[in-house]
């Protein structure tokens, strides 16, 4: 059934990731579109992407979606960058009728950024060696050098909570630093668990080099979507709360996702 203008336009957006890290995304649509409501699904208990086969990746995806369709979302935002690189166009293909709005590493920006011509790309293995990163350097990258490094541990760390204790630092180091031997000037967030890592990796990193997060993009980008298909909600509504799922141990995940976000958050069992 389609739904009247009103309807559609006051339905919520709903936004997805492996775990709390897309909460990064939320934050900058929160911030740009307050007067959308907004559903969030963490898949925590199977974070993290990065180290599962394809084929899992693209089932837990599926499910989400379809979890969020029945919520009444109007549009998705995939907070994942290992899911867009990797399936993004498959997902686009099965709910062709749902607009499905995409992280994606900024290689583009970095690219015009950096004065060295070397930048270094932050990531999960699964995102690494994705087609969809592969197809982004190769269109925005050249004429420059691209060194794209796993960071295997990353995403465990923040969902554990555990942003700058001494193992995270020293595991931020260890992949940061030789990125830096190499000339990098330019640091690309490729995981949307990483920019709660970004005041350890910029303490590392240095004041010389830019740390790119591509997340208030995505929020530009789903405003300028929704306004396009006539299913932005109007301006004057008033902040919308957020409604909260994780496939995780709920508990864990709220104390974890409540201390990223900045106030309490209490997630619902994703059935």
């Amino acid at each position: 059934m389609t739904l009247p203008p009103l309807a559609l336009a006051t339905a919520p957006v709903g936004v997805f990731d492996s775990g709390v890290g897309g909460l990064s995304v939320l934050r900058e649509i929160h911030a740009q579109w307050p007067h959308e409501a907004l559903i969030y699904v963490a898949d925590s208990g199977h974070a993290p992407y990065g180290d599962k086969s394809v084929e899992f990746i693209e089932a837990r995806a599926v499910h989400i979606i379809e979890h969020l369709l029945r919520q009444g979302a109007k549009a998705i935002v995939v907070a994942c960058n290992t899911v867009t690189g990797l399936i993004i166009d498959r997902l686009r293909q099965r709910f062709a009728h749902c607009p499905i709005v995409a992280i994606e590493p900024a290689i583009k920006p970095a690219a015009l950024h950096t004065e060295s011509g070397i930048v270094g790309v932050l990531a999960t293995r699964q995102t690494a060696s994705s087609p969809g990163l592969a197809r982004l350097i190769h269109a925005h990258g050249q004429g420059k050098r691209f060194v794209v490094q796993a960071c295997p541990g990353w995403v465990e760390r923040v969902e554990a909570g555990k942003l700058d204790d001494k193992d995270t630092q020293a595991l931020v180091a260890s992949y940061v630093q030789p990125l830096l031997a190499q000339g990098v000037d330019t640091l690309v967030l490729g995981c949307t668990h990483y920019p709660f890592l970004a005041p350890v990796i910029g303490h590392f990193a240095g004041p010389s080099v830019q740390v790119i997060d591509p997340a208030a993009a995505v929020a530009r980008e789903l405003g300028r979507r929704l306004v396009q298909l006539r299913r932005s909600a109007p301006p004057d509504r008033l902040p919308q709360p957020i409604q909260f799922w994780t496939s995780g141990d709920p508990l864990h995940v709220a104390a974890v996702a409540s201390r990223l976000w900045g106030q309490t958050l209490s997630p619902l069992a994703l059935p």
